[in-house]
């Protein structure tokens, strides 16, 4: 069965299995080389397991798409309103 359901990680466990620290997290989306952040609550955000699990595979060919971007953060502003 394929993942029905993609859950909402938190940076902790995103850094537990990355084995990457906070900064490295952080400067690897500007660039675009790490899955983008979920907007999850006004002061919360999390990742997409299957997204994380992804870079775990292949973590030097991981690009995140430039329309995945977008799709997020239309996303994020479509249920922030």
């Amino acid at each position: 069965m394929p993942d029905a359901i993609d859950r909402i990680i938190r940076l902790r466990t995103v850094l537990d299995r990355t084995g990457l620290s906070r900064s490295t997290v952080y400067r690897k989306i500007a660039e675009g080389t790490f899955p983008s952040q979920v907007r999850i609550s006004v002061h919360g955000a999390g990742w997409r397991e299957s997204a994380i699990n992804r870079w775990i595979a292949d973590p030097v060919g991981y690009r995140e798409d430039i329309a995945d971007r977008v799709a997020q953060t239309q996303k994020a502003e479509e249920s922030a309103r």
